[in-house]
């Protein structure tokens, strides 16, 4: 399995799809320790002028220990086939097993960060933003996403390179 880097450009698809019907993986770290979760929140735009990702993550998962410790991460899409795979990266913590290993998933080191080679597309993105996000900042409506206390964190990242399986 082998990747060619194409231009933001290039891309054409429904990112509501994308990223709410597909879902994602988000990985951060690189050849000496690395993390990944499923996730199927977060956006595509540009802001300050750069093309970027946001995505939120939830204080208590170990994926967001990898992404404030490192510059840059990963968020990369797969194949329906790899569905069950991206539900098992999702329920369960790389506190206590190694998510790779369980599910097949082989690491692609690029940029100093990682992917995986079963993913059709990788963005690699370099952190531009962080943001704990506030409960008082939300509307009541959205309160219920958050009656255990655990609060996501917003992380956008420029995206720097695009990259899709030839």
């Amino acid at each position: 399995m082998s990747f060619k880097e194409i231009n933001v450009s290039e891309l054409s698809f429904n990112p509501f799809d994308k990223i709410g019907k597909q879902w994602m993986l988000i990985t951060a770290g690189d050849e000496s320790g690395y993390n990944t979760m499923t996730a199927s929140w977060g956006f595509m735009g540009v802001m300050w002028g750069k093309n970027v990702i946001e995505t939120v993550i939830r204080q208590s998962r170990h994926t967001l220990e990898f992404v404030e410790k490192n510059e840059l991460f990963t968020v990369s899409f797969y194949p329906e086939e790899n569905k069950d795979t991206l539900k098992f990266c999702g329920a369960h913590s790389g506190r206590d097993c190694d998510k790779a290993k369980e599910t097949g998933l082989i690491p692609y080191f690029t940029e100093g960060t990682t992917a995986f080679k079963q993913a059709e597309l990788i963005f690699v993105c370099k952190k531009i933003y962080t943001q704990d996000m506030e409960l008082s900042a939300l509307s009541e409506e959205h309160h219920r996403w958050y009656a255990d206390g655990d609060m996501h964190k917003a992380v956008m990242g420029e995206i720097i390179k695009v990259l899709v399986r030839e």
